[in-house]
């Protein structure tokens, strides 16, 4: 049966603007983005099965082009909508914690770093540069690639924190392969970093190391 046969407070857009969109499953909020289903399957269940097979919701927004394909009758529209919505909902969070009386202790912080690059699929590192007080000056892109090929030269983000007038940053980047263990590049870099920011009177208060669903705090390990 097609949605539009649905009982009308069971269809997903009349069930959002009656109820809310909060009483609406992952589903349901999914197959309101996805508009049509495919030969055999309704919306809500094509979204059901997408879900299904990348393992969650944030599977499905963060599947690449050739996993939505292989899901008949998804493609590029469905690739670049997802895309969309995951860059807006990192822009969000990024606007939120520019809000924040201060970021280095907040559940915000966490939750925008998995988002923007827990997920990806090469190593990305990102400084979040502060005031005195400890809320977002900045946050900008260090380096993108392999762990093999990204480099990060210390001298460009004590330029950058001055550039920004910031007094304190945190470093954040992912690994891709899943794991939070610190490798021994990622001590060397923290000690020399932070060596090279007390020069200029810069605090740096945290390294971050972050996957798809956690982070590890260098600064709570005792590293820092």
């Amino acid at each position: 049966m097609a949605i539009k046969d649905w009982l009308e407070n069971e269809r997903p857009r009349e069930k959002l603007l009656t109820k809310g969109a909060v009483a609406l499953s992952d589903a349901e909020l999914l197959a309101i983005l996805l508009r049509t289903g495919t030969k055999g399957l309704d919306a809500v269940a094509l979204a059901r099965r997408l879900i299904q097979d990348l393992g969650s919701l944030r599977g499905v927004f963060s599947a690449s082009l050739s996993q939505l394909q292989q899901h008949k009758g998804l493609g590029v529209s469905a690739y670049t909508q997802f895309a969309a919505v995951r860059e807006i909902g990192k822009r969000l969070l990024c606007e939120e914690m520019q809000h924040l009386p201060s970021v280095q202790d907040s559940a915000a912080l966490g939750e925008y770093l998995r988002l923007a690059i827990g997920q990806e699929r090469i190593e990305i590192m990102l400084a979040l540069l502060l005031d005195n007080q400890q809320r977002i000056v900045s946050i900008e892109e260090l380096s993108r690639g392999t762990v093999a090929e990204h480099t990060v030269y210390i001298r460009e983000v004590a330029k950058l924190a001055i550039d920004k007038h910031a007094t304190a940053l945190i470093i954040a980047h992912n690994h891709p392969a899943g794991s939070l263990q610190a490798s021994d590049e990622d001590h060397i870099f923290t000690v020399r970093l932070n060596a090279a920011l007390k020069l200029f009177d810069i605090q740096l208060l945290d390294h971050l190391i972050v996957t798809a669903t956690k982070t590890l705090s260098f600064a709570e390990q005792g590293w820092l």
